[in-house]
């Protein structure tokens, strides 16, 4: 298994003190009501797991980690809604057996080498009109996003600001809706397949 650069999965506390609420951070971002979704680079669902409450669709979740998504699994094992996919994101269109409304990535663009082809994957399994929302780090030294009073996130050099975030995914056939702040540490784009 070859990580993308920088984006091992953190611990459960850690995670939990990153993200103390993300049902709310995805209502924020507009991922709730009818629909389905793909959490792209899920980890062991922090993520996946609220959205299976938010959305009425199937929730996939991929992975590289068969034992990150053994763990996800363990913890969705009342709800029949999601469905663990093991495997490379960047053959996203091989992996799901059909097209989602919304896809999800958060915490992992910095670290993907071709992002722009990447995004090509991700438009290949959304429906026309889907949406791709990708979450990522401010662009600041770690040093300036501390969790648990310890430097976090990527080094410098791999953050993005949200300017380049959408340099590199809109041309895969995407536009750019809406950047919102998600935290301290965080903004999203919310990009719209055309």
């Amino acid at each position: 298994m070859t990580e993308f650069r920088n984006t091992a999965q953190p611990d459960r506390d850690w995670w939990s003190a990153l993200w103390p609420d993300p049902r709310d951070t995805l209502e924020t971002l507009g991922i709730a009501g009818d629909g389905s979704l793909v959490d792209v680079c899920c980890g062991d669902g922090h993520f996946t797991v609220p959205a299976a409450d938010l959305v009425s669709g199937p929730v996939y979740a991929v992975d590289l980690d068969g034992e990150l998504l053994a763990a996800l699994e363990d913890r969705v094992e009342d709800q029949e809604t999601v469905t663990t996919v093991e495997g490379d994101a960047t053959t996203l269109p091989d992996l799901l057996p059909e097209r989602v409304e919304c896809a999800l990535l958060a915490n992992t663009l910095h670290g993907i080498p071709e992002k722009t082809a990447f995004a090509e994957a991700v438009a290949g399994v959304l429906e026309p009109d889907g949406r791709f929302v990708v979450i990522n780090w401010v662009d600041a030294p770690p040093s300036e996003t501390p969790v648990l009073d310890e430097p976090r996130g990527p080094p410098e050099e791999l953050r993005m600001t949200p300017e380049e975030t959408i340099a590199a995914v809109e041309p895969a056939g995407f536009q750019a809706r809406e950047t919102v702040s998600v935290s301290p540490h965080h903004y999203a784009v919310i990009f719209e397949r055309t």
